[in-house]
């Protein structure tokens, strides 16, 4: 079998591509696509570097063929930031210093923002929950627990978000 077109928009960008039907999302971002921000960790699904966003929601693309995402909207770490603005989850990331060697770092953060869309999370030990499919081999767990904490409380207050509170 030869390749297959599929139609995909990643970062809010069409694409239009002849893939493989073997090719892993993943594969498709990185070798295709250049846009090396995901990253292969064990290529298992088990420790969420490669995790991106399709349609809203938190995906390890390394388990994820290509193919199965035609049509999809897939946003990776570099379709976060708007405008030069780093997203909140991202600055919170800077701000309490959620990274040490930084490799996880991408799948962290799409992952926080999934878990923020998904809206599950009402604790720390839920956000560690949720989280822990995520893995850091540096340990800098207590700082991404206080940035995801910190985004998530940005997101209730602001203004923009129609469940803020008032």
């Amino acid at each position: 079998m030869g390749a297959i077109p599929i139609r995909i928009t990643i970062n809010g960008e069409s694409h239009a591509l002849q893939v493989e039907p073997w090719t892993t999302l993943l594969d498709l971002l990185r070798l295709h696509l250049d846009l090396t921000g995901t990253k292969k960790g064990c290529d298992h699904g088990q420790c969420g570097a490669c995790t991106v966003l399709v349609d809203g929601k938190r995906i390890n693309s390394c388990l994820t063929l290509a193919v199965m995402k035609d049509g999809s909207e897939v946003t990776t770490i570099e379709g976060l930031a708007q405008n030069g603005d780093l997203h909140p989850v991202q600055a919170a990331f800077v701000e309490y210093d959620a990274f040490q060697c930084g490799y996880c770092t991408p799948g962290q953060i799409c992952s926080a923002v999934g878990l923020i869309n998904e809206g599950h999370a009402q604790s720390r030990e839920e956000i560690r929950e949720l989280m822990s499919g995520n893995i850091c081999r540096c340990g800098a767990y207590v700082n991404i627990v206080d940035a995801v904490e910190h985004a998530m409380a940005h997101r209730r207050q602001s203004p923009r978000n129609p469940e803020a509170r008032s």
